[in-house]
């Protein structure tokens, strides 16, 4: 079993932490909480570079290891990298848990060390019918983002929420 965490930030006002944990099944569950988000749907994918020194842009495409077009999470042919949409409420929060079978925390296809993003607009899924669409879904441009890391597998989910909330 293989944990990782990402701590998204960005625009100085979204704010976001996510859990990633794979089962011996290679069942990858992600759970996460964002703060600081206009309302609606947001898009949020894999992107293929841990590298943001030029913020949002310098983490390159969406991972996409086999080369497919921009789809939804439970379509059989889409990037890798592709997670959906968060849907956040009139607050600002959002919460997020799902279960992945298209990418891994270890081997070839491993997103330890890519950048995971959350987006300005929502994520038409690749349906829209323009160039964009099957490139981004239309997203737009990141509002928080953060490397993927390796995550201690003898820390709970409760103890790095707590720490990060310090």
């Amino acid at each position: 079993m293989a944990k990782a965490i990402c701590i998204l930030t960005g625009n100085h006002t979204a704010f976001g932490v996510v859990f990633f944990k794979s089962d011996a099944n290679g069942c990858v569950t992600v759970k996460g909480e964002f703060t600081g988000l206009t309302p609606g749907k947001h898009g949020l994918h894999i992107h293929s570079f841990g590298d943001l020194t030029n913020g949002w842009i310098s983490a390159g495409p969406h991972y996409n290891p086999n080369n497919e077009m921009h789809g939804a999470p439970q379509d059989e042919k889409r990037h890798a990298g592709d997670l959906g949409n968060v849907d956040v409420n009139e607050d600002g929060l959002a919460k997020l848990e799902m279960e992945i079978q298209h990418f891994h925390l270890t081997g070839i296809h491993s997103v330890i060390g890519r950048t995971l993003m959350i987006h300005q607009n929502e994520d038409d899924l690749g349906r829209a019918g323009n160039e964009e669409s099957l490139a981004t879904g239309n997203a737009g441009v990141g509002v928080a983002w953060g490397v993927i890391g390796i995550c201690q597998s003898n820390i709970s989910e409760k103890a790095l929420e707590e720490k990060s909330n310090q």
